[in-house]
């Protein structure tokens, strides 16, 4: 960090932020020792923070186990985050379409760090075996918005993501080698789309491809979830992939123009 950054960097902000990054779906509730420790911060600090985001209303404390939590305030950071941008309004009608077209459940992402982050979503009458909230994050390395949006990448930046990725096995199905992954790779870019089936959890096949923006760069990438309990793959190739190329052009066309 430069010398100017590290004067306007604000340790106080920081300590805040993970605080309430702290909580979790494995730490729903915490005691103030415990939001210390998962925040990695003195009891003291935990102590200031907690009391400053309680007063705010970003927190509060049961009355019985005196425990702390999140309040549904922490929702209007991320709202206003979503409600702020521009590719999801255009997506929103495009994604719907899909649906449509297809009867599945369609979804938008876009890159965070080593993560796919699920931005909008459009969810079919059909069953899903595995729910993804807006916000919720996947491996780039193992899932087909991922690999959307490597393949989109030039190669060398695709491959320093998969590199630096903890390429863990989550089923039999998982690639998780760097030469494995990049041969995927290469024939997303010749189909123009990537199917996942069943490397992040086991039912759940899904075909994805990228959006790319005014300089032919990925800016998110678009997929749906084709169920191996409705789906063979080729079956899944064949009648779902075409409506989703359709929907990935008409997205890059709005991106294009979004910039």
């Amino acid at each position: 960090m430069s010398e100017e950054r590290n004067s306007l960097h604000n340790q106080s902000l920081e300590k805040g932020l993970s605080v309430l990054k702290a909580f979790s779906a494995q730490h729903r509730s915490m005691s103030l020792a415990e939001v210390a420790e998962a925040a990695g911060m003195t009891k003291s600090s935990a102590q200031r923070m907690v009391f400053t985001l309680e007063s705010l209303g970003y927190l509060r404390k049961h009355s019985r186990t005196r425990h702390y939590q999140l309040t549904p305030r922490v929702l209007e950071l991320g709202f206003s985050y979503l409600d702020a941008h521009s590719l999801i309004e255009v997506a929103n009608p495009f994604l719907s379409e899909l649906t449509r077209l297809t009867g599945e459940t369609s979804c938008l992402t876009e890159p965070a760090g080593y993560d796919m982050t699920y931005i909008a979503r459009f969810v079919s009458a059909g069953f899903v075996p595995v729910h993804m909230p807006i916000g919720s994050r996947v491996p780039m390395y193992c899932t087909a918005s991922g690999r959307a949006y490597l393949s989109a990448l030039p190669t060398d930046e695709a491959l320093v993501l998969i590199e630096n990725s903890q390429r863990i096995a989550h089923t039999s199905q998982t690639l998780t080698e760097v030469d494995q992954i990049l041969v995927s790779l290469q024939q997303v870019r010749e189909q123009g789309y990537a199917v996942n089936g069943q490397e992040l959890f086991l039912g759940d096949m899904t075909i994805g491809a990228p959006v790319l923006g005014a300089n032919g760069r990925p800016v998110a990438a678009v997929h749906v979830v084709a169920p191996t309990s409705r789906w063979s793959r080729a079956d899944a190739e064949k009648q779902l992939a075409p409506a989703l190329l359709q929907c990935s052009r008409a997205l890059s066309n709005s991106a294009r123009n979004l910039e």
